[in-house]
């Protein structure tokens, strides 16, 4: 059940993470929203708000652990508890390897591994005191399949695969009742081509996604089916692109 559920959004500003929190507090949720661009937050919780909805935002870059901390916080002090973290911030300037675009490598390691790493620490405490909680995260196809031009940004997607897996394992075995979900999004028309610097990449991952994009809101679909599953449930992988790729 959504309704009343205090659900954190990261990368909330756009995109999917703003999509997803629209539809959720559109349900009843409580959403809290985090990203870096606070004027952003600050429109989308106004129009939250003025549908009738609840909702709180905070300046939140996710490779800093006091950020992370101070979100759940804030959660915590606006709504009473923490029930689901939607860890949807995420970084994809795709080259190939030869570019030695070594300061993206980084980036998105920072971003799209321990920003995952550092979302679960800020909340992990509070799921495991109360015996409740859920994480949701983005991962990609290409957590699942590699391709040229892709090794960095599927090698992180490939660790949140891996990394979301052991923690539903380890929280069955551990008693917690910690639901998890992973979402492998392929085509989804969001602002994630604009990381992309290498030229001819761009370019090619861009005819890509005008050919077969979807919108956010496909996406934020899924991370309402997945709240709104049972208690005792949970779905752990999602699959989700355009009926028309052939991914």
């Amino acid at each position: 059940m959504i309704k009343d559920k205090v659900v954190i959004v990261t990368g909330a500003s756009s995109g999917i993470g703003e999509a997803t929190a629209r539809l959720l507090a559109g349900k009843g949720a409580k959403v809290v929203l985090g990203a870096r661009r606070t004027d952003k937050l600050e429109q989308i919780a106004r129009e939250i708000e003025d549908a009738g909805g609840q909702a709180a935002y905070a300046e939140l870059d996710v490779t800093k652990q006091a950020d992370n901390d101070a979100i759940v916080k804030l959660a915590q002090d606006r709504f009473g508890g923490v029930d689901v973290i939607f860890l949807n911030a995420g970084l994809m300037p795709n080259s190939m390897l030869s570019a030695l675009k070594t300061d993206e490598w980084h980036q998105m390691v920072d971003v799209n591994v321990k920003g995952v790493l550092n979302g679960v620490a800020a909340v992990l405490p509070t799921f495991t005191a109360q015996k409740r909680g859920q994480v949701i995260a983005n991962s990609s196809v290409a957590g699942l399949k590699a391709y040229p031009g892709g090794a960095v940004y599927g090698g992180t997607k490939w660790f949140v695969r891996d990394f979301m897996e052991v923690l539903r394992m380890e929280a069955g075995m551990e008693g917690t009742n910690i639901r998890t979900a992973t979402i492998y999004p392929a085509a989804i028309n969001t602002e994630l081509l604009n990381t992309i610097s290498d030229e001819a990449t761009s370019e090619r991952m861009q005819s890509l996604y005008a050919k077969h994009g979807i919108s956010p809101e496909r996406i934020a679909d899924v991370v309402a089916f997945a709240i709104d599953a049972p208690e005792d449930t949970t779905i752990n992988e999602f699959t989700v692109g355009p009926t028309g790729q052939p991914w």
